[in-house]
């Protein structure tokens, strides 16, 4: 009987110092709202794999995608209550800062070349406005260049939207972009679109071809209009607060893991977009590209209205435009 007991007790101890030790580790949840073969469940699915090699048994990153933990402002709230340690917010900064309604922009961004030069000039000025949010920026990865489907017709020109209601993200710079150009905007969690497209609650949405193959779009759209409207840079966002109460080390791991992983979201990225396209048009969608010289023309308003109501909104444009030639 009295070995039975040690050997109880034993495993009792065995047991405790496990739970003890599992304890001892920090859970770090990513929450993000791609699908399964996005961009954004492949950028985070990597940063996790790297940041858990490098933390070992100090924390783990646990990846939360579909929108599981929240919808984008959700997961920004998160955020701040310490709930979750990081997202991938896109197009929905531009409702957290103005600043970062620079990117809303239409076609300000030129590739992703010009997108390293902003980071690389601007990145201070954009780490200012999510630090006064109660944010910090660890990295920029990428949602990508935006383009248009719909159940209505191929869309060529501006007046082509005229009436049809479009999905968009939260942002307002999206809203007034696509009222300017005639569509009837329609802000909504992407989570919810692809129901709202079945059911016809909207005609079109607006987005990279990652996050159209992924959610499959595609199955419930007739149209693909290649406009490349807007680059939507993606956030590695964390509490400011709550991150600085990291251990040192583990902070300055996954702040280097962060910006290490942009170059595979990069290439990824860009294979995507040849292979993805590809796969569209296999899958039965009528693609057209569209004159985006006429966008173009048609988007002057919108930037002078940046310039003229947003705080130093003139000079942020000047700045990100002076980064398109490298020179």
């Amino acid at each position: 009987m009295k070995s039975i007991i040690k050997v109880l007790a034993f495993s009792t101890a065995l047991a405790a110092m496990a739970s003890a030790a599992s304890a001892e580790k920090l859970v770090l949840k990513f929450g993000h709202v791609g699908k399964p073969g996005s961009l954004f469940a492949a950028s985070v699915d990597e940063f996790a794999k790297r940041a858990n090699a490098a933390l070992g048994d100090k924390a783990e990153v646990q990846v939360f995608g579909s929108s599981q933990l929240g919808k984008d402002k959700e997961l920004l709230q998160k955020l701040k209550l310490g709930q979750i340690t990081f997202s991938l917010p896109s197009s929905v900064m531009s409702s957290v800062s103005d600043t970062f309604g620079v990117f809303e922009m239409p076609y300000i961004i030129k590739d992703r070349d010009h997108m390293k030069r902003v980071q690389a000039s601007m990145g201070d000025t954009f780490q200012a406005a999510a630090k006064a949010k109660g944010y910090r920026i660890l990295s920029y990865y990428e949602n990508g260049f935006r383009h248009i489907t719909n159940n209505t017709k191929p869309i060529d020109k501006p007046g082509d939207l005229a009436g049809i209601k479009l999905r968009t993200p939260k942002g307002a710079w999206r809203v007034k972009m696509f009222k300017l150009y005639g569509a009837n905007p329609t802000p909504m969690a992407f989570s919810d679109v692809f129901t709202a497209l079945k059911t016809g609650v909207i005609d079109g949405q607006e987005n990279p071809y990652a996050q159209i193959w992924s959610a499959k779009f595609q199955e419930v759209q007739k149209y693909l209009s290649i406009t490349g409207h807007v680059y939507t840079p993606a956030y590695v966002l964390v509490s400011d607060e709550h991150f600085g109460k990291l251990p040192d080390d583990v902070q300055k791991t996954l702040m280097d893991v962060a910006a290490d992983t942009q170059g595979f979201v990069y290439e990824t990225a860009a294979n995507l977009e040849t292979e993805l396209l590809d796969n569209l048009k296999k899958g039965g969608i009528t693609v057209n590209t569209a004159d985006k010289a006429a966008f173009i023309e048609a988007s002057k308003p919108i930037y002078d209205e940046f310039s003229t109501s947003v705080d130093g909104g003139k000079e942020l444009i000047e700045k990100v435009q002076a980064e398109a030639s490298g020179s």
